[in-house]
């Protein structure tokens, strides 16, 4: 019990580092970057929220939450890498295997099989759950993006091009949602928050 609980604090104070790891993302009041933690935060809430447009009435929420929970964790040791950047994105799977392995193995071995289990679904996009997962992960920096002028599209020069094969995920986990991302997609070209 004692060894079993030394780990999980081990574990929770490990990963506190998370609040440490900032995105490009910009906050929507432009005051600092978002770090990881109020990602994961943020996208957790989503799926509460947005279940309702999963692309199936029987998905797991839990099970969608737990993923978006932990999805990040390995950005501890492997860093947040900028989705739009072709060579850090070369080796960051190969980063990811690494940090999910140190992580997940400070927990007791069926927890720490269990969230590595979790973080691979997501990674994977091969279940209802993860699919939804990855778009609601794909749309909330979508949102962030509209609500700070085009934010980290103005500052690095992201296409529309770019911003639609980023979003393909939400076609598949979220269909429904995906009218939305048009539109959002539209209107910020109109005002020139993001470049043809």
């Amino acid at each position: 019990m004692q060894n079993r609980l030394t780990q999980q604090i081990q574990f929770i104070i490990e990963i506190d580092k998370l609040k440490g790891i900032l995105r490009q993302t910009l906050l929507i009041d432009e005051s600092r970057r978002e770090n990881s933690a109020e990602h994961s935060w943020h996208l957790a809430m989503m799926a509460i929220l947005l279940a309702e447009y999963a692309p199936s009435e029987d998905i797991d929420v839990l099970r969608v939450i737990k993923m978006l929970l932990i999805h990040d964790l390995v950005e501890i040791d492997a860093g947040d890498t900028f989705c739009y950047d072709v060579q850090a994105n070369q080796n960051k799977a190969a980063r990811e295997v690494e940090a999910a392995t140190r992580l997940f193995g400070l927990l007791p071995e069926e927890q720490g099989i269990e969230l590595r289990s979790l973080w691979e679904e997501f990674e994977a996009q091969q279940t209802t759950e993860a699919r939804f997962a990855a778009a609601l992960d794909r749309l909330q920096p979508l949102v962030h993006n509209q609500q700070t002028r085009g934010g980290t599209w103005r500052i690095h020069g992201i296409t529309r091009e770019q911003v639609l094969r980023r979003m393909h995920p939400v076609k598949d986990g979220a269909p429904d949602l995906w009218p939305f991302v048009e539109q959002v997609i539209e209107d910020a070209i109109a005002v020139g928050y993001l470049s043809e």
